[in-house]
Order: structure tokens, then sequence, then C-alpha cells
């Protein structure tokens, strides 16, 4: 399973662990990443995505479809 958001596009990034003795070894810093269901009243059907917690607070904040307005009028291919 892939670690991306199907609408924001956050991925896993990397960085590093830093020690005390400043020894720095790679590390991931992996996104919150949750299955969602979503009911489009649109189509009248239930959706399942996987999306990162923001843009599931989003969802909840401006609505499906709103959303998916917003990210389509950005130029993100949904």
């Amino acid at each position: 399973m892939s670690r991306i958001c199907e609408l924001t596009g956050k991925r896993t990034i990397s960085g590093n662990n830093v020690s005390h003795a400043n020894n720095r070894t790679k590390r991931k810093f992996y996104p919150n990443i949750q299955k969602k269901k979503f009911f489009v009243p649109e189509t009248g059907k239930w959706i399942t995505l996987k999306l990162s917690t923001s843009a599931i607070r989003n969802i909840n904040k401006k609505g499906i479809t709103a959303y998916l307005r917003e990210l389509e009028k950005k130029g993100v291919r949904v």
C-alpha cells in the first residue's frame, strides 16, 4: 500500500535522525493516511479514498463536491 494521499498528493519524505553526538542517520516521515468512505449526493454512490487527515478535515469543513471542485480549479487531477 503506497502512502500517498489521493487528493492532496502528500507522500513520504526523507530526513535524518540526529543524535546528541550529532550523528545523522536516514529516516522517513510518513503522512497520516486513512481510508475513508464518502457519500457523493450528486451520483448517489459511496466512494472510498485514501486521504491524509488534513484532506479529511477540509472535506468535513467544505463538503466533498466543493473540495473536489476547488482541487480541479487548482489543476489537480481527481
